[in-house]
């Protein structure tokens, strides 16, 4: 009960003493993080090798526990670090944060409560943390967001982006749809005021939001709205009585936000202008809605993971359903795609010693732009869109650096089915951090790490797996999940484990059971004449089926290189005028295509796969003297 419930601010206190014992920022290996759920996870933007993860909170029947752990993910080493520093924000859930064009990581916000949670309250607190010195500064500026939770952020070009969210109260919960702008170059927050008249997004929580070329693009959220419920019997008079209850909303909305930055004379403080714009609904979009899929951010897609859906059956109680789903939102199509995993493919090409021919030639030396390129990208402007540095190539021979990675396993299903899972992409490998799984009166919090190659979808590699703590709750809790968990041993993998160890009843933990997704919608019952006009006028090369990203900029490298050069006649201040510069802006046109038709190239190859057809060979890429339809004939 509340009475029984630790005072909250003598817990604030106590951390922050703790806290003041650190003399300064030190880093040492450690074990993988603790179960933890409400995290937040992100690949740094200093080193394409390592991931940041900060905060979070464990519930475990009883107690709540709230961390300021900062972990740091050596992903090439498979190992963990543990940052302790003497300046760093308390312990918090449900906090955002993001990367700066510069490089910087900032974070705003988030809950903390009382071990019972009797009492609880929101931070209001700004933070940049610097990825490579792992060092933490506050940032105290005047008029910035209220307190809340459960808000997501982004950035564009000087401008840290930050919208939605709710507020716990002790009579209410409110959710929010202020936008907030932080200018990093002026340290100064913005709080656009449109005209009532204006279209907005709705109040939200739990949306994602995603950088783009002119500014911002938001999809979904969760929210409950006030609606009328019948309460009772019908009265005498023929009246019936009513009540005010709260219904959840699962929002499938998009929109796009516009920034547009003050002129370059106009006052220091002068706050960009903006616009949202409502979008069309996406096509295809995973069909029952879904709560809690996050979306991480991907070279101009969102990858999103798992979802809750609710489906309340009485007053007593609501049956949910769980997802393991990956999806892709292409952001430019407004069109999702759903992700399923593939076996490696045998190998179907000759391995012929080409270092001989005009053709193996070609292609060494094409490996060698390419680690030009990598190079070069590795020292290019942060004014790039890509999220972080490009790595070295861990196969390439002249990569000294590279240490071999530890072999893991790999599972050709998806992790377990859960919501809220912190998702975080580095180098082209989606991550998936923790998340949460419910059953009757029991909560489940993943204490796991998985990752997943986007290009190759080639399985799914465990990274580290624990069996979850018991569940501390009521003697009835107990007992209920108990007597359903009975006959089922950890080592279960088909009828009855939960990725972690906690044993599950079958019918919701057989992992090779048929996905729950229903069919997505049909592409006909959403109009999409844009993409019907664009493939019709869009001359660029496209990759082909079983071309890998190397192959598509080798055959069509000279395209691209027009392309930018077309670009810099017309006076497009972003293409370089060095001959590196024009290869590496070429390489980022190819780059971009690859990724924008990766789901279709793979329903592609799955097509042909199941026919019998390997590699399709274009004529016209062969060497002129090797022959043509009559020399086959």
């Amino acid at each position: 009960s509340d009475a029984d419930d630790v005072d909250l601010e003598a817990v604030r206190q106590e951390y922050e003493q703790q806290q003041a014992q650190f003399l300064k920022v030190t880093e040492s290996p450690c074990e993988p993080p603790s179960a933890r759920s409400s995290a937040t996870l992100i690949g740094s933007p200093s080193n394409a090798r390592e991931l940041l993860l900060f905060g979070g909170e464990y519930f475990n029947g009883a107690l709540a526990t709230f961390y300021n752990d900062l972990f740091i993910y050596l992903i090439d080493k498979d190992e963990w670090r543990k940052v302790t520093s003497p300046n760093s924000p308390l312990p918090r859930s449900g906090h955002a944060w993001t990367h700066s064009i510069a490089g910087d990581v900032y974070l705003f916000g988030g809950e903390f409560s009382s071990p019972k949670q009797g009492t609880f309250y929101h931070y209001n607190d700004f933070w940049k943390l610097d990825p490579s010195t792992r060092e933490w500064t506050r940032i105290e500026s005047k008029k910035g967001p209220p307190a809340r939770s459960g808000h997501r952020m982004t950035y564009f070009k000087r401008y840290i982006v930050l919208f939605g969210g709710f507020q716990d109260t002790s009579q209410q919960t409110k959710y929010l749809q202020d936008l907030w702008l932080y200018d990093t170059h002026n340290f100064t927050w913005h709080n656009p005021v449109l005209p009532p008249a204006t279209q907005k997004p709705d109040p939200r929580s739990s949306l994602s939001i995603h950088p783009h070329k002119v500014g911002a693009v938001l999809y979904g959220g969760y929210s409950r709205v006030k609606a009328t419920a019948v309460a009772g019997k019908q009265t005498k008079g023929g009246s019936q009585a009513t009540r005010s209850v709260l219904k959840p909303v699962v929002h499938q909305d998009t929109w796009f936000l516009r920034i547009i930055q003050p002129a370059s004379d106009a006052p220091a403080n002068t706050p960009p202008s903006i616009r949202w714009e409502r979008r069309k609904k996406p096509v295809n979009s995973p069909n029952p809605t879904r709560a809690g899929a996050g979306q991480a951010y991907h070279k101009g897609r969102g990858i999103a993971f798992g979802g809750v859906h609710d489906v309340e059956e009485s007053e007593e109680g609501i049956d949910s359903e769980f997802f393991d789903s990956l999806f892709a939102w292409n952001i430019e199509r407004n069109r999702f795609f759903q992700l399923t995993l593939r076996r490696p493919r045998a190998a179907a090409r000759k391995q012929v010693n080409e270092r001989s021919t005009r053709k193996g030639r070609g292609k060494l030396d094409e490996e060698d732009l390419l680690r030009n390129l990598a190079a070069l990208e590795a020292k290019g402007s942060i004014e790039d869109d890509d999220t972080s540095v490009t790595p070295a190539n861990p196969e390439d021979p002249q990569s000294d650096d590279v240490s071999v990675r530890p072999a893991k396993t790999t599972q050709f299903t998806m992790p377990h089915p859960r919501f809220n899972a912190q998702l975080a992409v580095q180098d082209d490998i989606l991550y998936i951090f923790g998340g949460t799984y419910e059953h009757g009166d029991r909560e489940y919090t993943f204490d796991e790490m998985w990752a997943i190659d986007l290009g190759k979808l080639d399985g799914v590699q465990e990274i580290y797996k624990r069996e979850v703590e018991n569940w501390e709750g009521t003697e009835d809790e107990s007992s209920a999940s108990g007597s359903e968990d009975e006959g089922y041993s950890d080592d279960e993998t088909m009828d009855g484990q939960v990725s972690g160890g906690v044993p599950l009843p079958a019918d919701e933990a057989n992992l090779d059971s048929e996905p729950k997704d229903k069919p997505m919608l049909d592409s006909s019952e959403v109009p999409d004449t844009e993409d019907t006009v664009e493939a019709i006028v869009d001359a660029r090369p496209h990759p082909r089926p079983f071309e890998s990203l190397r192959e598509f900029f080798a055959r069509t490298s000279t395209v691209w290189q027009d392309i930018v050069l077309d670009q810099i006649r017309k006076g497009d201040p972003t293409s370089g005028q060095s001959i590196k510069e024009l290869r590496k802006f070429a390489f980022d046109h190819a780059e971009t295509m690859w990724w924008d038709c990766r789901e279709e190239i793979t329903a592609l190859e799955d097509e042909q796969e199941e026919a019998g057809i390997g590699e399709v060979v274009s004529i016209a890429d062969r060497n002129h003297d090797a022959g043509g339809a009559g020399r086959r004939r």
